[in-house]
């Protein structure tokens, strides 16, 4: 069943008018089916936030779960923003205090681009660190994006990442590590992923603090895991929201840095994206560029549309299936009141009861 707009959030236009259905509120009201409480922590940076809200809230959207989806979006406010995005923020999202005293049933949280070489160094390190304390404990799960991922287990497990020798950018092919989980139920045992990262967790210090691998990959590392009790925290390294244009989108704004000296290289292609076309309209770019650079003229426009049409999407489908099979588990296990989230019968402090409930 679909979302419900019980906000005026701009993006649930956006998905109507993809031909995603959102009901409104008034006939959500009017409906006797259950709801699913999920906040959304949104900490991208300016250029890519109302992006990933929209993503995210495609991928709950399109679970087929009978339960209508009441997302609340919220932000961390020490985190500095532009007059625009503030603007956006203050106009359609809520707070952490809020929430709180509401209750939620499941909390999404999303990656962002680190400013400092330590993750406690970072504005949104303390705040973060109160809402996770928060969800681990008073929602079903916690389901966390690539750098949350990093932060979550270096403040619950020490846990460091490690950097990379070089960016870790493309759509990389994963494989099921363990396949009974239910969140994998029914997707396929090989499918694709994007990444975009400097940074790894690996699978040797995941599995020391007693986490469950269950999708990793060759060239990626570890794409998906869930903490020892198999459901409360869920980690994706990967980025299964990203639409088809998304590291293409990345793409450009590096070009862009490049031409503006803000680096050095004119920066490599996403692994696995570009095809054999695309690369060839890549290499003119790349002489346009060089060949104003050296002029100093203004930087030629670069060829979105062109390569646009290109492209392919080869991982929504699973990215869908995982979500829904997410909110599947989240819907059984949470109890009807939002402010008890276990149902009966399941004890979150007991892996074991846990596993029972999972049917693992």
């Amino acid at each position: 069943m679909p979302l419900v707009a019980h906000q005026a959030l701009p993006t649930y236009d956006y998905l109507i008018a993809q031909g995603q259905e959102v009901l409104n509120l008034g006939s959500a009201l009017h409906q006797d089916i259950r709801e699913l409480h999920i906040g959304f922590l949104n900490l991208m940076p300016d250029a890519a936030f109302t992006a990933t809200e929209k993503q995210f809230l495609r991928l709950v959207g399109s679970s087929n779960q009978i339960v209508q989806y009441y997302i609340y979006p919220f932000t961390i406010p020490e985190v500095k923003r532009s007059d625009e995005i503030q603007k956006y923020i203050d106009t359609y999202y809520t707070t952490f205090e809020d929430l709180k005293r509401s209750g939620l049933d499941a909390l999404i949280i999303t990656g962002t681009n680190p400013a400092n070489a330590s993750l406690d160094q970072e504005p949104f390190w303390e705040p973060l660190r109160t809402i996770v304390d928060w969800a681990t404990k008073d929602t079903t799960s916690v389901l966390c994006s690539c750098l949350a991922v990093h932060a979550i287990v270096k403040h619950l497990h020490n846990i460091e990442r490690q950097p990379l020798e070089r960016k870790r950018w493309g759509v990389y092919s994963h494989r099921i590590s363990n396949p009974i989980h239910p969140l994998l139920r029914d997707i396929n045992t090989r499918f694709d992923v994007p990444h975009s990262r400097n940074n790894d967790v690996s699978p040797e210090q995941l599995k020391a603090a007693g986490f469950k691998i269950l999708v990793e990959g060759e060239e990626s590392g570890v794409h998906m895991a869930v903490s020892p009790d198999m459901f409360r925290i869920v980690f994706l390294q990967g980025h299964p929201e990203y639409d088809r244009l998304s590291l293409l989108k990345e793409y450009k704004r590096e070009v862009t840095r490049y031409f503006m000296g803000e680096r050095e290289n004119f920066p490599e292609s996403p692994e696995n994206y570009f095809n054999t076309a695309v690369e060839a309209i890549i290499d003119d770019h790349k002489v346009s560029i060089e060949t104003a650079k050296s002029r100093q003229e203004e930087m030629p426009p670069f060829p979105e549309t062109e390569i646009a049409g290109l492209l392919d999407n080869t991982w929504r489908d699973t990215g869908k299936s995982i979500f829904n099979n997410w909110l599947g588990m989240v819907y059984q296990l949470t109890n009807v009141d939002r402010h008890l989230p276990f149902a009966d019968g399941v004890d979150p402090e007991d892996p074991l009861k846990l596993k029972a409930a999972y049917s693992l």
